[in-house]
């Protein structure tokens, strides 16, 4: 095993860019004077010995990689030397792809839109129709509300169908549809960190997509036992341990959590707009989770 930089600590921090987030987790942890390594994953490389080993300095790694595929292989890899890496690759696995988790949603009877899944373009036509219209039609990987389409009639519900089906590709053979929420201009995301809900906030905006990417305004939300709930059994039921899920409140359904219902589960989350908002210092309560791990 090689880095870029000599291995002195415990933890680690994966990452291959230095957003604000990863700024304010570096900063929580020098505040905790916990020794970590950075560890910029593109420059690291594993090599197992004629035995199949290899030997690690960490014990625990924290996973902040904006690449899904390499946070996750990188993750796998650790893994296998005894790493506790946070989240686990199969965690990432699952929120990594939104069929699969709504998958162990539904398994864990947790609420979410109505969600209907096709592999070609004639049976994801035909589930639109059978939806009714209006309807999202999403890839079941990616983030920031990328290449996620709101399709008001047959005739938009073609014309993206036929690009997908031009384009190729096996995410683009997956017809990933749900839903449209009407929902009261705004989204939550609910943090939860050790399996416990440590702060949520609302997301604005008069878009339909609701995301502070996409420019929507953050504010705070008071955690509701509904909100806590929910968000805690959504982690449970992915085995997140630092998640955090995004909710629509749905005016039209009744349910145990205040007609609310479960968008989507992010593993490697983003809080640079979220702590001075909700007054929770995320950052910190991720490095305390981190250490806890420590034994």
């Amino acid at each position: 095993m090689t880095c870029p930089q000599a291995a002195m600590a415990d933890l680690a921090v994966l990452y291959d860019r230095v957003r604000p987030d990863e700024k304010m987790l570096f900063g929580a942890l020098d505040e905790l004077g916990v020794p970590y390594d950075k560890v910029y994953t593109p420059q690291l490389t594993v090599t197992f010995d004629d035995e199949g080993r290899a030997r690690v300095p960490w014990k625990v790694a924290i996973e902040r990689c904006v690449s899904q595929s390499r946070g996750h292989a990188v993750t796998r890899a650790l893994e296998g030397f005894g790493v506790k890496v946070i989240n686990p690759s199969h965690v990432i696995e699952l929120c990594g792809d939104k069929l699969a988790t709504n998958a162990r949603l539904a398994a864990a009877g947790l609420p979410t839109p109505r969600t209907g899944v096709a592999f070609d373009g004639e049976s994801a036509l035909g589930l639109i129709e059978e939806m009714g219209y209006p309807v999202v039609l999403k890839p079941t990987v990616g983030s920031w509300g990328r290449m996620v389409s709101r399709l008001n009639d047959r005739d938009a519900a073609e014309a993206v169908i036929e690009h997908k089906e031009v384009l190729g590709g096996p995410q683009h053979g997956v017809f990933y549809v749900q839903e449209l929420i009407n929902k009261p201009g705004r989204d939550i995301r609910a943090f939860v960190v050790g399996g416990q809900g440590i702060g949520a906030i609302y997301r604005t905006s008069e878009h339909w997509i609701t995301n502070t990417a996409r420019g929507a305004k953050a504010s705070n939300c008071e955690v509701t036992p509904a909100i806590a709930d929910l968000a805690q059994r959504a982690a449970a039921a992915v085995d997140g341990q630092i998640v955090a899920i995004d909710l629509v409140e749905d005016p039209a359904r009744q349910n145990d959590w205040d007609g609310l219902v479960i968008i989507e589960i992010n593993h490697t989350m983003e809080f640079k707009n979220s702590v001075s908002t909700t007054g929770v210092n995320i950052p910190r309560l991720m490095g305390e989770y981190a250490v806890s791990l420590l034994g």
